[in-house]
């Protein structure tokens, strides 16, 4: 049997979220989903993957989903579609570039449909919206001041101290980061100072939750800032961890199973890539290592389209051409091997699966700053897809997401953007 045959043969039809069944049951009773994306600009991943989701959280009873966004702007959604307001405004007012990651027409949908699935619960049992990232330091600083103001003002010193000592860089994060290589200690002392104060006194509640989150935020940021000047492995790895560690804990305290959102460099695991090689982590790795079985990783891939991305970081984004995918890579095997444009493929256990998903491939990776041109010499992470993923869902051709500002929606409206396939785009 050829390569390709044994490719077809693995290839499980899908053509609408009933296909999704055989993932369901590879899902069972684990406690974490973690569902990725090939790039942070594709319509046909996040309508997928929301798909997925929408079946964990309705039949599976996942009680929230953690995305790799910023924590103070997932709050203000986490609140509307627990809440009684639509989660447009909420999504539509992030700021922080990337805004086309969330702020954009795909997550909107889904929003709205977890508000009306959640209005039917009582309020302890709505499903939530979480961000996991490290970014936000100065959001999250400003939300445990206005807290400790107002709930815990016998902690505002260490609040205040960590204040003055990131004003005292400027309000830009990295240029604190680059400061620290000439005066290494920098805020370190006063941020945990104030982690220790607000985690000491915060109650154990939902405002409490978010102010220790926020103040773990900022532990986090100052951690990542400082790293990230140095160079090397370490702020990638002081990030995934920061995001493992906050899925831990919205999962402690929510009592829940959780369902995470990110690229497939985060969700897949990092020891079935070259990042191991070069001393990275990833989210899938750190939580196979903590939860086992307990954590199921899906990846998503394509072919050809187009995406949503920026040819410089902070950049204004546009729609962008995703050419062809190279020879020889994980893309160019599955397009010319699959009859079907999309196909689930469940990873069988190691022993009996076929030989070509323990094969060294290169997998494409788009990010949020993207040189298409570039594709014969980068945008490829050596990939052992059976050792990465539980489950690969493949797409052959792909269209760039709806972002909410930023990019004309020319002649597609929302109602009907979603082309021929309605099963799967509108629910």
């Amino acid at each position: 049997m050829t390569v390709l045959d044994e490719v077809r043969r693995s290839a499980l039809p899908l053509t609408g979220p009933g296909d999704l069944d055989p993932l369901m049951e590879r899902v069972g009773e684990a406690r974490f989903v973690l569902i990725g994306e090939a790039s942070h600009g594709t319509h046909d991943f996040y309508t997928w993957r929301a798909e997925l989701t929408r079946r964990l959280i309705a039949e599976k009873g996942f009680g929230f989903v953690g995305v790799e966004g910023d924590w103070p702007d997932c709050e203000r959604v986490h609140r509307a579609v627990t809440g009684d307001t639509d989660p447009f405004e909420a999504l539509y007012a992030f700021e922080r570039w990337p805004t086309f990651m969330w702020a954009n027409e795909e997550v909107v949908q889904f929003c709205r449909w977890l508000r009306r699935y959640n209005a039917a619960l009582p309020r302890e049992e709505r499903c939530g919206f979480h961000g996991l990232d490290v970014y936000s330091l100065w959001d999250s600083l400003r939300a445990v001041r206005r807290y400790a103001a107002a709930r815990l003002p016998h902690e505002m010193e260490p609040v205040i101290d960590a204040l003055y000592c990131f004003e005292s860089y400027g309000h830009d994060p990295q240029q604190y980061g680059l400061a620290t290589r000439l005066v290494p200690e920098g805020c370190e002392d006063e941020v945990v100072q104030l982690l220790q104060a607000v985690v000491r006194a915060a109650p154990g509640n939902e405002q409490g939750f978010s102010a220790r989150q926020n103040a773990e935020v900022v532990a986090g940021a100052e951690r990542y800032y400082r790293s990230m000047m140095r160079g090397g492995p370490e702020s990638w790895n002081v990030r995934d961890v920061h995001m493992a560690d906050t899925m831990a804990r919205l999962a402690d305290f929510s009592n829940a199973k959780g369902v995470v959102w990110a690229h497939n460099t985060h969700v897949g695991d990092a020891r079935a890539t070259d990042m191991a090689a070069a001393g990275m982590t990833s989210l899938g790795q750190l939580a196979r290592e903590r939860y086992g079985d307990d954590a199921v990783l899906v990846g998503f891939g394509t072919h050809r389209g187009s995406v949503v991305a920026a040819t410089a970081w902070g950049s204004q984004h546009h729609v962008m051409r995703v050419p062809p995918a190279r020879p020889a890579s994980l893309e160019a095997l599955l397009h010319e091997a699959v009859v079907e444009p999309e196909a689930l493929f469940v990873v069988p256990p190691k022993w009996t699966r076929p030989a070509w998903y323990d094969e060294p491939m290169g997998q494409r990776a788009v990010g949020v700053v993207y040189h298409p041109e570039r594709e014969l010499r980068g945008n490829y992470v050596p990939t052992v897809v059976g050792g990465r993923y539980d489950a690969f869902i493949w797409l052959d051709e792909t269209r760039a997401l709806h972002p909410l500002h930023g990019e004309p929606w020319g002649d597609a409206e929302p109602e009907t953007y979603g082309g021929p396939r309605p099963a799967v785009h509108r629910r």
